[in-house]
């Protein structure tokens, strides 16, 4: 496992605190559980964004966002992005 270091401002560190101990967590586990939610939500954001750029199917963009199928398309429609096209439906359809 590796280590990361980080000068962050106070105002951001008093608010890790009060994470910690909301959650009562100690400060490497509140930073890993913030950096993981963070990364997951980043990468289902970049996913939704390639889709809805129509530079990949629904079926990869599952896979890349690393979430449930129903819980991305509840988050495709919440966007408001088409994702059933000419172009990508047989490859979604062959994917499944």
């Amino acid at each position: 496992m590796g280590t990361i270091s980080a000068r962050v401002p106070d105002d951001l560190e008093a608010e890790l605190e009060a994470f910690i101990d909301a959650e009562r967590l100690d400060r490497s586990t509140a930073i890993r559980k913030l950096l993981s939610e963070s990364l997951d939500e980043w990468r289902t954001t970049q996913a939704l964004e390639a889709l809805e750029q129509g530079e990949i199917t629904f079926t990869r963009a599952v896979e890349l966002a690393g979430v449930d199928v129903w819980e991305f398309a509840r988050l495709a429609r919440d966007r408001d992005i088409t994702w059933v096209d000419g172009d990508h439906l047989t490859s979604d359809l062959d994917d499944l």
